[in-house]
């Protein structure tokens, strides 16, 4: 509608879609200058599409494969792991894994079946540091400050600092849409043993997240979301993986070159 009848044409540095999203996306969601310019990057080169993270629920299993889902649980669990929007919506959950298995082995399992979480080279996901950096998985800075809390009195001093921040703000999505998730939904929350074995509970957590992305649109329940809020504001058992040894493929070079461009373009702005 937009180039029908207000002649919006592309230009050299943005499409027409990215033109919209630029200009939508902070109205929507009240985002700062400095956010903007990470999710979209500079001139439409790259763009940043949501957070992928991994979450554990219990799973009902015979006592023999309890020791292959007992992970950081007390009880047996199963990983799942998914990504979302900034607008808390899930667009990928993988269901199934092991409490055992780490996101990293997880991701590169989705990543070798050919999922849809292979991205054009212009588009990347935010994602914790146990996941290997490259074009489409974007990690913060190891050996940085990285946590929220971390910054809330002492600014940033350096553009890893500075991206840090704004990686942790950001890739807070996930963790908000799984704090929603679960509250809006006991069946996949409860530390009691669920009724239903691995393959039923897989398709309940899709059904799950199912109407989770609908009722995001038609009653997003603020109050919801900012009790879920509150409690990662208080929560101080932070869990973070090792992060993954360098790797000197050619996707984990060009993760480094978006990364440092990103951080070089966060600090020029932060300065001014």
């Amino acid at each position: 509608m937009l180039v029908r009848e207000g002649d919006l044409r592309p230009t050299l540095q943005a499409t027409v879609e990215e033109q919209v999203a630029k200009t939508l996306y902070p109205l929507a969601h009240n985002t700062t200058n400095g956010e903007l310019a990470f999710i979209f990057r500079r001139s439409g080169e790259s763009y940043c599409i949501g957070a992928i993270d991994g979450t554990h629920i219990r799973v009902k299993v015979s006592q023999r494969e309890v020791p292959r889902y007992r992970g950081r649980k007390d009880y047996p669990t199963q990983n799942v792991l998914a990504a979302c929007t900034f607008d808390l919506k899930f667009t990928y959950v993988l269901a199934g894994w092991e409490g055992t298995a780490s996101d990293s082995r997880i991701m590169k399992e989705a990543l070798n079946r050919q999922d849809p979480l292979k991205l054009p080279e212009e588009k990347y996901y935010l994602v914790d540091a146990g996941l290997m950096l490259r074009s489409g998985l974007i990690t913060p800075y190891c050996r940085e400050k990285y946590h929220l809390k971390e910054y809330s009195r002492n600014p940033p001093r350096n553009p890893r600092e500075l991206f840090n921040l704004r990686h942790a703000s950001l890739r807070n999505a996930i963790e908000r849409a799984f704090g929603v998730l679960k509250k809006r939904f006991s069946i996949i929350s409860s530390s009691t043993e669920p009724s239903y074995g691995v393959e039923t509970q897989k398709l309940i957590i899709f059904a799950c997240c199912i109407l989770h992305n609908y009722l995001r649109g038609a009653d997003p329940n603020d109050e919801l979301l900012a009790q879920v809020d509150v409690e990662l504001m208080n929560d101080n058992d932070v869990h973070e993986e090792s992060p993954n040894p360098r790797e000197s493929n050619a996707e984990f070079i060009r993760g480094e070159l978006i990364r440092d461009g990103i951080a070089a373009d966060m600090w020029a702005n932060y300065q001014v």
